[in-house]
């Protein structure tokens, strides 16, 4: 009898990830890597003691759109524009924000299309176009530039930000945040495969062929370098490496900009339990609407 050869767990697991993200890169392009939507319902907003408005606004093309508007907890401070990540929806997302209202920050948070109760399928374009409309929305429920605005993008979200504020205009952006995410999706995707052994020798070949950097952040970082920005990124991140938000932050041309180098493991999971790190990140927010003059960028 012949017997087949027994990989180790790890070697398992690696060759089903790859096996997975090759055939969703041949059948789907990058999307389905990128865009993992579901309508499931998670948490609701006074599961957290808070009050929302249901939003329902369209983007460019027509494409209905749901979001929820959190208000602040006493006076605004600011509008805080939420990009969640590429999984799930808007009802899963709200435990990474829900501690910002009681901060002093009312909170836009919306789903891609695709995502949630949004309409239509999601697709690189059509998420930045998403973006750029709730920009727009957040603007028009601010009252023009008067009161300020902060974009805030986890992981996947922070690429379509970049891009979404660079379509909207940064009228009245006072702060760019950027957690766990990347610049360029074939690097993102390359720094992923480079993470285990038996997906290594094809980082280069798969990034390169199967994925695409249209509307990558590179191509709207001028249109956003004036815009004082944040970058965060956990030393031990295995779902967007390290280096891909070392990467980011060095291609950001925006003369205020700060990087911070998170200790531990885990991806954009900073702010989700109460700590130092959220009083840091208000008071880096809380320098820029006071136009205090930063000390200078931070590097890991």
């Amino acid at each position: 009898m012949i017997h087949s050869p027994i990989l180790p767990k790890s070697a398992q697991a690696a060759c089903a990830v790859l096996a997975v993200l090759v055939l969703l890169a041949v059948c789907g392009g990058c999307n389905g890597v990128f865009f993992q939507p579901n309508d499931r319902f998670y948490y609701h907003p006074h599961q957290f003691g808070l009050s929302h408005q249901e939003l329902r606004f369209q983007s460019a093309d027509g494409t209905r759109l749901h979001g929820w508007f959190l208000p602040a907890v006493g006076p605004s401070k600011a509008t805080i524009i939420f990009f969640h990540g590429n999984a799930a929806n808007i009802s899963n997302h709200i435990y990474a924000v829900r501690w910002l209202p009681r901060a002093g920050y009312d909170v836009l948070l919306f789903d891609y299309r695709g995502y949630g109760q949004s309409e239509g399928e999601p697709d690189r374009p059509g998420a930045i176009s998403d973006g750029a409309a709730a920009i727009g929305l957040a603007r028009r429920m601010a009252g023009g530039d008067s009161h300020p605005l902060i974009v805030y993008g986890q992981s996947l979200g922070g690429a379509l930000a970049v891009n979404a504020l660079a379509e909207a205009g940064t009228e009245g952006v006072r702060a760019l945040i950027l957690e766990s995410t990347f610049a360029s999706y074939q690097e993102a995707a390359r720094l992923i495969m480079d993470g285990a052994w038996i997906t290594w020798p094809f980082q280069y070949p798969f990034a390169y062929l199967f994925f695409t950097d249209d509307q990558s952040p590179l191509d709207a970082m001028q249109a956003i370098a004036g815009v004082p920005a944040l970058v965060i990124h956990r030393e031990g991140d295995r779902t967007v490496p390290f280096a891909a938000g070392q990467a980011l932050f060095d291609a950001l041309p925006n003369p205020d900009k700060t990087f911070w180098a998170v200790p531990g493991g885990g991806h954009i999971v900073t702010f989700a339990q109460p700590g130092a790190w959220r009083a840091k990140l208000t008071a880096w927010i809380g320098q820029r609407l006071s136009q205090v003059t930063p000390e200078g960028a931070t590097r890991p």
